[in-house]
């Protein structure tokens, strides 16, 4: 009863929203952290995100170990529209997992993806097509970078894709769907003119016996220096096989508009197993196909008028008094 009502809920919010997104003259990734904005990249827009990463763990309990080694990409892309964009997305991981529980200590090498999908994003909602019409205060910096609470107003996107599992992947039991859905609801707001708040729930591998339900939790800080930006994230993990609660920090720098460099650390506040873990990766676009298109937002203008009709209307409008 409760998934039902989930999907409702989903359903609901990308039925009756109009919203539009908005492209970013910046690239807008969603590395070094796990969680996703709700803004897509953009139509037309191609974009590469990638890198790879270092991690131990060690099982208290099973007295076990695991040094491991890894690739990440997600390849992204906007497509018919500014607000939908698709995606491709995996994780691959090579380790070393020992077992100390025997005399000698027995090792094994494994490789597989820890997850591999393909989906869909879909921004519903975007408060900030509103503020980009309104004119900025010429006499107050003050007052065009400093808090207001309507600035909490998240963006809204909902992400809908499925899950590919491989045979013989060591990381999954055998009994695992070699397909399962994958849903996300992600927020995302701007305030105080150098602040991002983004928030997900995820409900993963829908259709398993190890179907997995988790928060993300991510704050991103901009710099008096635009190029370097800092994160921390919190997320929360709940399933029948593994539950756990992560913090990652993390920092990413622009070499230019469509380039990113990054790198993160992380671990977790249990010990079966402790994680700790490491990243570096980078993010670039492809936007030479991208054309700027005029927004209407008369669905979200409780007045019902198109800026660009009006804008001819003033114009209309000034030419008959010229006349006068």
């Amino acid at each position: 009863m409760k998934t039902n009502s989930f999907f409702a809920v989903l359903s609901f919010l990308f039925l009756s929203t109009s919203a539009f997104a908005q492209y970013t003259e910046v690239i807008n990734s969603n590395r070094p952290g796990a969680s996703i904005g709700a803004f897509s990249v953009g139509k037309n827009v191609i974009q590469f995100e990638g890198g790879m990463f270092v991690e131990q763990q060690d099982h208290k309990k099973l007295n076990t170990e695991v040094q491991a080694f890894g690739l990440d990409f997600a390849l992204r892309y906007g497509l018919f529209k500014e607000q939908l964009e698709i995606s491709w997305e995996g994780s691959y991981q090579f380790d070393t997992f020992t077992s100390n529980a025997t005399n000698p200590a027995q090792e094994f090498n494994r490789n597989g993806f820890l997850s591999h999908t393909i989906g869909a994003k879909y921004m519903v909602y975007d408060p900030y097509i509103k503020s980009s019409q309104e004119k900025p205060n010429l006499l107050s910096w003050k007052a065009n970078n400093s808090f207001r609470w309507k600035d909490l107003i998240p963006a809204i996107g909902v992400y809908v894709g499925a899950n590919f599992i491989f045979s013989d992947n060591p990381y999954f039991p055998a009994t695992e769907p070699s397909v399962s859905p994958k849903v996300t609801l992600a927020t995302q707001s701007h305030f105080a003119g150098s602040w991002v708040f983004v928030s997900n729930i995820t409900y993963n591998r829908i259709t398993s016996d190890s179907k997995e339900l988790s928060y993300t939790l991510s704050l991103t800080h901009a710099f008096d220096n635009p190029k370097w930006s800092a994160f921390v994230e919190h997320q929360g993990i709940d399933s029948d096989q593994y539950a756990d609660a992560l913090f990652r920090a993390g920092s990413a720098y622009l070499l230019g508009d469509d380039f990113q460099l990054d790198g993160g650390i992380g671990a977790s506040v249990k010990n079966t197993p402790t994680r700790l873990f490491a990243s570096i990766g980078i993010s670039y676009r492809f936007d030479d196909w991208h054309v700027d298109e005029l927004i209407p937002i008369d669905e979200q203008d409780p007045k019902g008028e198109d800026p660009k009709k009006k804008k001819d209307e003033d114009e209309d409008e000034d030419d008959g008094d010229d006349n006068n």
